[in-house]
């Protein structure tokens, strides 16, 4: 669990330090004097990331189903370490022009590749691992190391920004973060390759040559369970990306917050949210994963545009921290216990993939555009409008937990299935 966490923290440090950074190195990439243009270009090259994504998802997740889930852990680090190295090295506009630029997409393409696969190893390997009884605690560890990668990244502005001027990592400091994200990487790839393959994926190999394992033909088997995937996707990432790598935007942009003040907002109520997520997967253990989703659902339909409004006025740090835990408290009930419900829809020969390839479709086509979006409607005079696309995303997945079965009893080995046969009860559908 241990080895699982570190190695997905460090993966989505490199993703978000992009976001957070941001702010810097638009000028050093795009010229012109409007500044929310130069974030519209950062954001477009941060959206495009994610396109890659569902290609990572293919590629990866087939490879995590047909050869283990800890190969497919070490693969998407050693890309994430390539796209770090690369964006810490790229020229500026200055130096050749919109070729800076073309290397920084590059980098977020493979940083794409990298993190589409690692969501889906590392949330199929976080949930195998877990005993059965605990597989809502187990997987709550996916948004908590990723939550902490993110924290890290932010715990590296809020130094830099006390020991550096605004200069001087406009000029070279916002290069720092992504040289240590590429060390980080190479240090997670020592650590991975000595991680030990879960029982049910040694289970399922153990027992003979399946050819179609991890394919999208067998996906396609289970074209259902994938829809679903995208469907209670929907609203939690856009409500995630937005409570989480806009929001520093929003307070500085839209609310007039410093942005030392800004992100140490979000930093405190980013650690805050990482410390409840294990509460939550232990009660989803307790209760269901169900009633979590649906109090998401309801909270972020309901509460986004109050919440929101009240962001845009807020102008000190307690206000802010507080309208933003609240925010965050509500999308908990989504990330959670994510990882394990995708999970839990599939068997064990496409599990990997199923919870890949849709879950990164969804991400593409909304979690990565939600920032773009959101700036869109901004630069366009219409910023609130973002806040009843967020609220509509939200209602979208409402109706999909309202009508999808609760997956805490699935099983997702062959040996739970056969304790469930010898207790009296149907083995689960997600049987391997």
């Amino acid at each position: 669990m241990i080895g699982g966490s570190l190695g997905n923290l460090v993966e989505w440090y490199d993703w978000f330090v992009y976001a957070s950074f941001a702010i810097y190195f638009a000028d050093s990439f795009f010229p012109g004097d409007n500044p929310t243009t130069k974030l519209l270009n950062t954001a477009g090259i941060f959206a495009v990331g994610f396109l890659m994504r569902p290609v990572g998802g293919w590629v990866l997740g087939r490879a995590a189903d047909r050869h283990g889930r800890k190969s497919a852990l070490t693969l998407t680090v050693t890309l994430m370490s390539v796209a770090a190295l690369l964006i810490a090295v790229a020229p500026t506009y200055g130096q050749a022009g919109y070729f800076g630029a073309l290397v920084l997409l590059l980098a977020r393409l493979l940083q794409g590749l990298s993190i589409g696969g690692e969501y889906a190893a590392s949330a199929t390997y976080l949930t195998e691992a877990s005993a059965r009884n605990r597989r809502g605690l187990g997987s709550s560890f996916q948004y908590v190391s990723m939550t902490c990668g993110q924290l890290l990244g932010l715990a590296i502005l809020i130094t830099m920004q006390h020991t550096l001027t605004t200069a001087q990592l406009q000029s070279w400091g916002w290069r720092v973060p992504f040289v240590l994200g590429a060390v980080f990487a190479l240090v997670v790839f020592w650590l991975r390759r000595r991680l030990t393959e879960t029982e049910a994926f040694t289970e399922e190999t153990g027992g003979g040559t399946d050819t179609a394992r991890g394919s999208l033909k067998a996906l396609w088997e289970h074209r259902r369970e994938a829809g679903l995937v995208m469907a209670l996707t929907l609203g939690g990432t856009v409500a995630y990306y937005t409570y989480t790598t806009y929001l520093t935007k929003y307070l500085i942009g839209s609310a007039g917050m410093a942005k030392s003040t800004a992100t140490l907002v979000s930093f405190t109520a980013l650690a805050v949210f990482a410390a409840i997520q294990p509460l939550a997967g232990m009660l989803s253990d307790r209760i269901g994963r169900r009633p979590l989703l649906i109090t998401f659902a309801v909270g972020c339909t309901v509460g986004t545009y109050p919440i929101m409004t009240a962001l845009g006025s807020a102008h000190s740090y307690w206000s802010a921290l507080a309208l933003s835990l609240l925010a965050l408290v509500i999308v908990t009930g989504y990330t959670s216990i994510n990882a394990a419900v995708k999970a839990e829809l599939f068997p064990t020969r496409v599990r990997a993939l199923g919870v890949a390839l849709p879950y990164a479709l969804a991400n593409a086509l909304f979690g990565g555009t939600a920032e773009y979006v959101a700036l869109w409607f901004k630069d366009a005079g219409h910023e609130k409008m973002f806040f009843w696309y967020v609220s509509g995303c939200a209602l979208v997945s409402l109706v999909t937990y309202v009508l999808m079965p609760d997956t805490r009893d699935a099983a997702l080995s062959r040996a739970e299935a056969d304790a469930d046969t010898g207790a009296g009860r149907a083995p689960a559908k997600a049987a391997g």
